[in-house]
């Protein structure tokens, strides 16, 4: 019910070792100029208690970036405003690509990833968000990603 991408779209393991580049499992900063943190889109799935969610890379501005690392370790950090974010992970059983889609982040408590809420469009993708998926899709997601060929998912 969850599947999740290991870095942001634009990642090189070429800068794994670069000391302006960093990746770890909630953040990354690549040439001490781009940002991003990893958070949740949930989906509800239609007609039962569960939540599918895509673990996906959401890149901030350097003031929000720097904002969520302080307040990271922070109890009451969920009652930070949203921050927004352009989508950086490539689903690729969503067309169009959902590279650049806009979001908003929010903090949830210490030990929560956060909720990537997409904006309300008629992108598959952001419909779903808003309207859940069947427990089919979410088959047909799970088959897609385990025999497909493309990006591999945790």
């Amino acid at each position: 019910m969850n599947y999740s991408a290991a870095a942001p779209y634009v990642w090189d393991p070429g800068f794994a070792d670069a000391a302006d580049c960093l990746l770890s499992s909630d953040q990354c900063v690549i040439r001490a100029q781009h940002y991003f943190v990893k958070g949740l889109i949930e989906i509800p799935v239609i007609d039962s208690d569960e939540m599918f969610s895509w673990g996906v890379w959401v890149s901030l501005s350097r003031e929000n970036f720097s904002r969520a690392a302080d307040l990271w370790d922070t109890p009451g950090r969920e009652s930070e405003k949203p921050y927004f974010g352009w989508l950086s992970t490539e689903l690729p059983l969503y067309s169009p690509s959902t590279i650049n889609l806009k979001t908003h982040v929010h903090t949830r408590p210490i030990g929560e990833r956060p909720l990537v809420e997409l904006e309300p469009t008629d992108h598959p993708l952001a419909v779903e968000q808003r309207t859940g998926m069947t427990l089919d899709r979410v088959h047909d997601i799970a088959e897609a990603l385990l025999h497909g060929t493309g990006p591999e998912y945790e």
